[in-house]
């Protein structure tokens, strides 16, 4: 989008090259986590995927792409479930914010998603402050799962951001939190967010996730363009 934060890395994924999307999941309206070119590229394939939203989101889709039917569009609030097939989403909870321009500061909601396919699960934490409290209670209830998305970047200065974005040691805690079996670090290395060096936030989450004790490959962190396979059972999918 010609508003948003323009990217210091460059894209090393072919779109045209991608497989079909089936479901999007959308954690908020920051350009960074939703585009609209974006969105028209998915709707170059044959079939359109699905989307998972944030309440408020909707009527974004609608306006911005004229592609997107609104029978594949479910908007959901924290707490909400929703079952298409064999996949069950969740939305949850996040300590983040929304707005596209100076007028609309939290006039949609952000979330963080628990998806479910057969016996494999994952979370995805979109964009979040620390909160000891709300991961505590979320690893009671519909966590833990196999697999967790956990933003590392975008915090610096502290005092500025701490109520939104994670550092790596906050994002270890939250792996801890909420029992992940395993985490992949996101939200680093792309825009010019913040302060800190783009490389910084994998450096300092191997810090932290060594002096946690974590065993080497529970939080990591992808390249960029990386490919990373998950195998499920025939009867999963």
């Amino acid at each position: 989008s010609f508003m948003g934060p323009k990217r210091y890395t460059r894209h090393v994924v072919d779109y045209k090259k991608l497989p079909p999307i089936n479901y999007v999941i959308i954690s908020h309206n920051h350009y960074d986590h939703l585009d609209s070119e974006a969105t028209e590229v998915l709707h170059q394939q044959q079939v359109p995927p699905r989307y998972y939203v944030p309440l408020g989101l909707k009527d974004w889709l609608l306006e911005t792409d004229g592609k997107v039917q609104a029978s594949n569009i479910v908007e959901m609030d924290w707490g909400d479930s929703a079952q298409h097939q064999n996949i069950k989403i969740n939305a949850l909870p996040s300590q983040h914010w929304s707005a596209r321009s100076l007028f609309d500061r939290f006039e949609t909601l952000w979330a963080s998603w628990r998806v479910e396919l057969g016996d494999f699960s994952f979370w995805f934490a979109g964009d979040t402050g620390y909160n000891k409290q709300l991961f505590t209670e979320l690893g009671k209830t519909l966590l833990p799962v196999d697999l967790s998305f956990i933003p590392i970047g975008a915090y610096s200065p502290r005092d500025f951001m701490k109520d939104y974005h994670l550092n790596p040691e906050e994002a270890v805690l939250v792996h801890q939190h909420i029992k992940t079996k395993q985490s992949i670090g996101m939200h680093w290395g792309t825009y010019p967010l913040t302060a800190e060096e783009p490389t910084e936030p994998p450096i300092r989450l191997k810090a932290a996730a060594d002096n946690a004790g974590l065993q080497k490959g529970v939080f990591s962190v992808m390249k960029l363009g990386e490919t990373r396979e998950i195998f499920l059972k025939a009867d999963e999918y």
